[in-house]
């Protein structure tokens, strides 16, 4: 037996929980820089926010112009931003790329240097200033997460910057900030946190060396990530439909934002695998939402690893009460593949990469760009070449998954 795990060192989930913001960031100074986006600024919640924060002693300079992908250009106008403010903490409130800016700021403020200094996996040098993450979406789970995912238009490709150092100090889930979610953004949400789930639970494990928490920041499948993959799973399932035909049914936002939460638990320790590597070239090329593509991809990836994975697919099959019992993990693999499609297609996220809007004639140019990949790629749990990676990526622009069953 073997687990690992990597969390803030405060998680709060609730509703109301958003109302602990300010005692909380009190702990760790009297100055914060927000980062957040345009629309959220102007909502009542964020006021409140500010205003809690004030109440507790704490002086909040905000930058509102978050931009989705998170460009370079967008990270150097928020740290000019706190040019003479000399910030105790940095908050994120928002979705995925204001959390993840919240990151990347932090580490600009107390490293310095350059943006592209930090990518890859352990290249933050030291702790970064406190950071507090508040999403008001329910998919990139960035909240509990050791990653960072920007936009270098340089490269013309998204980078990761991974280190267990820009892990938030607290993380505070409250469902009701999700409640005026679009349909469309909680349906690719949802998928996102599926992804991260699934493919947490069916990572490639890793031998259970001393030091490999030490010298790998995600580390495959293990016993404590795949507890919280798996009640991903069963919540994603019991409730992202609701969640999506009715925007005000509370009880499916809260199941939304725990599989959110637990799927972020999951995967920022095991890591993710082929869907995430093949959607950074298709999200440059089709500029979708990244949840989305995520879960444009995910069935034909499941089902080019089936070979390889038939036994936790199987599992999470039996988790969601599929087929009959004792029937063999080959028919409830396929199973499970088959609700995840089922469930995608219901919600409205894409079933193949020509409903995300791209054109036949790129398959080659994603799947050399995927295999760049390589921390996603060496976690799959079947080992990919670009024959594979050209297998996934013709099914998916097909939106056939038969021509992956013999592969």
């Amino acid at each position: 037996m073997f687990g690992a795990l990597r969390l803030p060192a405060t998680i709060v989930f609730g509703k109301g929980q958003r109302r602990a913001a300010g005692k909380a960031a009190a702990r760790f100074g009297s100055k914060a820089l927000v980062c957040t986006d345009a629309r959220l600024a102007g909502t009542p919640e964020f006021a409140e926010l500010l205003a809690d924060l004030e109440a507790h002693g704490v002086s909040a300079t905000v930058y509102d112009r978050t931009i989705a992908d998170l460009p370079l250009d967008c990270i150097d106008d928020a740290v000019k931003s706190a040019e003479g403010l000399s910030p105790d903490l940095v908050i994120g409130i928002g979705g995925g790329s204001c959390m993840d800016l919240a990151k990347v700021v932090a580490i600009m403020l107390t490293h310095g240097g350059s943006v592209s200094d930090y990518y890859g996996e352990f290249a933050v040098p030291g702790p970064v200033m406190p950071l507090i993450a508040i999403p008001t979406t329910s998919g990139t789970g960035s909240e509990v997460t050791p990653v960072a995912v920007v936009m270098d238009e340089g490269r013309g490709a998204k980078v990761g910057i991974a280190s267990p150092h820009i892990i938030p100090a607290m993380a505070i889930c409250d469902p009701e900030l999700t409640v005026t979610c679009p349909v469309r953004l909680t349906a690719c949400s949802g998928a996102d946190a599926l992804a991260h789930a699934v493919e947490a639970f069916t990572s490639r494990p890793r031998e259970a060396d001393p030091l490999l928490t030490e010298t790998q920041v995600f580390i495959g499948k293990n016993l404590l990530s795949d507890h919280f993959a798996k009640l991903a799973v069963r919540q994603v399932f019991t409730h992202l439909a609701r969640a999506t035909s009715t925007g005000s049914d509370l009880e499916a936002r809260e199941g939304m934002m725990l599989a959110s939460l637990a799927a972020g638990c999951a995967f920022g320790t095991a890591g993710t695998a082929a869907a995430h590597a093949l959607q950074y070239p298709v999200g440059n090329l089709t500029h979708t939402a990244h949840g989305d593509g995520v879960g444009a991809l995910l069935p034909y990836v499941m089902q080019f690893n089936r070979s390889a994975a038939e036994a936790p697919l199987a599992e999470l099959a039996r988790e969601l009460g599929l087929g009959d019992p004792g029937m063999a993990d080959e028919h409830l693999s396929q199973l499970f593949i088959d609700a995840v499609g089922e469930l995608f297609a219901e919600v409205g996220v894409p079933v193949s990469l020509a409903d995300l809007g791209l054109a036949p004639g790129h398959e080659k140019e994603i799947a050399e760009g995927a295999l760049k990949a390589e921390r996603l790629v060496r976690n799959n749990p079947r080992p990919l070449d670009l024959a594979g990676m050209l297998a996934i990526t013709e099914a998916a622009q097909a939106g056939d998954r038969t021509r992956l069953l013999q592969s």
